[in-house]
C-alpha cells in the first residue's frame, strides 16, 4: 500500500484525523479494588488495563531483594480477543517479552526506587483491544496506575507513536498506519524536563526522517501529559470535596 493512501491531498488520514491530531483519549483510575493502583486507558480503539501492586516484600526470598532500591517487576500480555487474529499466543511469546522489557526499562528509570529499599513493585498490563500504538498506550496506562497507587515518580511518563508518510509526520498511529513497515517509532518522555526515557524503533526508518519523527512524538507526549494532568487534578478535586463533605 503506497504512502499517499495514508494521507489524502487535503491532509486527512484514513480515520479522518489531521496529520498532527491525536486520537480521543479516555482514562479511568481505580478500576480494580483489589489492586493498590489501576487504570483503564482508551486511545482511539486501543484499550489497555494496568494494575499495580506494592510496594511489598520481594517475592522469591531476600536473595532477590535490593538493599538500596525497589525491584520493579513488569508483565505485559494481550487478550486473545484483542485483535482480529485469533491465533493463541503463549504468555512468554517474543512480542510480549519485548514489550515487558520496554516497560521494565522505562519504569526503572521513572520510579523513585530508592524510596522503597528491599521492596518490590509489580506492574501488570493487558491489552483488551489493539488498534495501533500498543506500546505507547501500555506505558500511559501503567503510568496512571502508578499514580493511582501513590508510587513516587520523577514525573509522569507519557508516550506517543509517530511516523512519516510522504514527508509528513503523523501522530498516534493506528493499526493500518503501523502496518506500513519502516515508518514509525514510539517515544516516552518525562514531560517537565522533556527527558527521553524510551525510543523504540522496531522498524527501520530513513535517517532523514528520524529527527522529525521523534520531535513529532514528543509534541504528542506533551498533549497526553496535559490530558492526564487535568484528569488527576479533577480526581483530586473530587476526593477533596468528598473529604470536606464527610467532615
Amino acid at each position: 500500500m503506497s504512502g499517499h493512501q495514508y494521507l489524502s491531498e487535503e491532509g486527512f488520514r484514513v480515520d479522518g484525523r489531521r496529520a498532527q491530531e491525536m486520537r480521543k483519549l479516555d482514562c479511568s483510575l481505580g478500576v480494580f479494588a483489589q489492586a493498590d493502583g489501576s487504570a483503564y486507558v482508551k486511545e482511539g480503539n486501543t484499550v489497555v488495563l494496568a494494575a499495580v501492586y506494592g510496594p511489598h516484600e520481594v517475592r522469591g526470598g531476600r536473595v532477590k531483594a535490593l538493599h538500596d532500591r525497589a525491584v520493579v517487576n513488569c508483565q505485559f500480555s494481550a487478550a486473545t480477543f484483542s485483535t482480529a487474529e485469533r491465533k493463541r499466543r503463549p504468555r512468554g511469546d517474543t512480542k510480549s517479552v519485548e514489550m515487558t522489557l520496554h516497560l521494565q526499562q522505562t519504569f526503572e528509570t521513572a520510579i523513585l526506587t530508592k524510596l522503597y529499599p528491599r521492596c518490590q513493585i509489580d506492574i501488570f498490563v493487558e491489552v483488551l483491544q489493539a488498534d495501533g500504538s500498543i506500546l505507547s498506550v501500555a506505558i500511559n496506562a501503567a503510568t496512571m496506575a502508578l499514580v493511582d497507587a501513590g508510587i513516587g515518580l520523577r514525573d509522569y511518563v507519557c508516550a506517543c507513536s509517530a511516523g512519516v508518510f510522504n514527508d509528513a509526520a503523523l501522530l498516534d498511529l493506528n493499526n493500518l498506519e503501523e502496518s506500513q513497515k519502516g515508518t514509525g517509532l514510539t517515544v516516552a518522555i518525562l514531560p517537565k524536563t522533556e527527558r527521553i526515557v524510551l525510543v523504540d524503533m522496531s522498524s527501520k526508518i530513513h535517517s532523514d526522517h528520524v529527527s522529525k519523527t521523534i520531535e513529532a512524538a514528543i509534541e504528542g507526549c506533551k498533549d497526553i501529559h496535559a490530558t492526564f494532568d487535568a484528569k488527576i487534578k479533577e480526581r483530586v478535586g473530587r476526593l477533596a470535596a468528598l473529604i470536606n463533605t464527610e467532615n
